[in-house]
């Protein structure tokens, strides 16, 4: 294992709760925190821009009250993603705040910018930057960030299509810090497994979608539980860059999901446009690993089944 900044050492589980666009909000990344994994939340899933200020006071104020009524359990820290695609034209409002309401985690992905790690530096905050290969790793660290999530083949949203094996094992040949590592985790033993392989933290998303919590339609929710990865398409249409997603809403929007077009890269916009919008809105984003979600339920329950697979997992190896 590496060496943990302060913010992310003594987790009560090795978890990450992942961004989820659209379907992130206060009230998901409050129920994580305070089941023990670090919560997040796209800063873009505060729309209009105005919202998220309020969403951070909200977070950040239940969180300092719950730590006060619970100093022998307090809650993990939160996380805020940052796009820092050039697409982004929000990027520099969001920033301020982050800076403002002093974010402990600042999740970046799509791109990897020394001025956004220097901004969350400054006031002791910690950046970890998505990566889908080993080259991305090694230029995310060079231009300031703490640690590193590696997103292997499997993963929701904008997924890499390397093996976890593969990626962890070459990022570790050199790099010692924060690693998390993200594609098809949603189950205990399999947070395990992600430490075994070589990575600090697993990082969860998809199952997340499932929690009465998240900002999900009842649709969606139960999509991902009665899905399996053979429902998970990867394609480049929606975005310009390859995500996995769920064949049903593919089918539902009128396409073929056998035959889908290739995609542009010039047609990812994360700015403020409804185009970017209705594009995750009706096609459902969902990683490999649902067949391990077998109901909706809470965010607290469902860490709860997180913590005793993963102790039990310990237990069957005698760790």
């Amino acid at each position: 294992m590496s060496k943990l900044p302060p913010v992310l050492a003594n987790l009560p589980l090795p978890i990450i709760g992942s961004p989820l666009f659209i379907i992130s909000n206060p009230k998901l990344v409050i129920a994580q925190c305070k089941a023990g994994v670090v919560g997040s939340m796209p800063a873009l899933n505060a729309r209009p821009a105005s919202q998220l200020e309020d969403w951070l006071a909200e977070i950040t104020e239940e969180l300092a009250a719950y730590n006060k009524a619970n100093p022998d359990k307090p809650a993990a820290p939160f996380a805020i993603n940052q796009i820092v695609h050039k697409s982004n034209d929000r990027l520099a409002h969001d920033m301020e705040l982050v800076v403002k309401y002093k974010v402990p985690i600042v999740i970046t992905s799509l791109g990897a910018r020394t001025d956004v790690n220097d901004a969350v530096h400054s006031y002791g905050g910690v950046t970890m930057h998505d990566v889908i290969n080993n080259s991305f790793a090694q230029k995310a660290i060079e231009k300031g960030a703490d640690g590193l999530i590696a997103v292997a083949a499997g993963a929701g949203g904008h997924a890499g299509i390397k093996s976890p094996f593969a990626l962890v094992q070459e990022i570790r040949q050199w790099f010692d810090g924060p690693l998390a590592l993200s594609g098809s985790i949603a189950n205990g033993a399999a947070v395990l497994a992600a430490q075994a392989m070589g990575a600090d933290f697993a990082y969860i998303g998809t199952a997340f979608i499932a929690t009465e919590e998240a900002r999900a339609s009842a649709e969606y929710k139960q999509a991902i539980v009665d899905g399996t990865s053979d429902d998970i398409v990867y394609s480049n249409l929606f975005t310009g860059v390859h995500g996995n997603y769920l064949a049903p809403s593919i089918v539902a929007a009128g396409m073929d999901p056998a035959n889908l077009p290739e995609g542009d890269l010039k047609t990812m916009n994360f700015g403020g446009g409804e185009s970017a919008k209705k594009a995750w809105k009706d096609i459902w984003g969902s990683g490999q690993g649902i067949g391990a979600v077998t109901e909706v339920g809470s965010a607290a329950s469902f860490i709860e089944k997180l913590k005793r697979e993963y102790m039990d997992a310990r237990r069957r190896l005698a760790l």
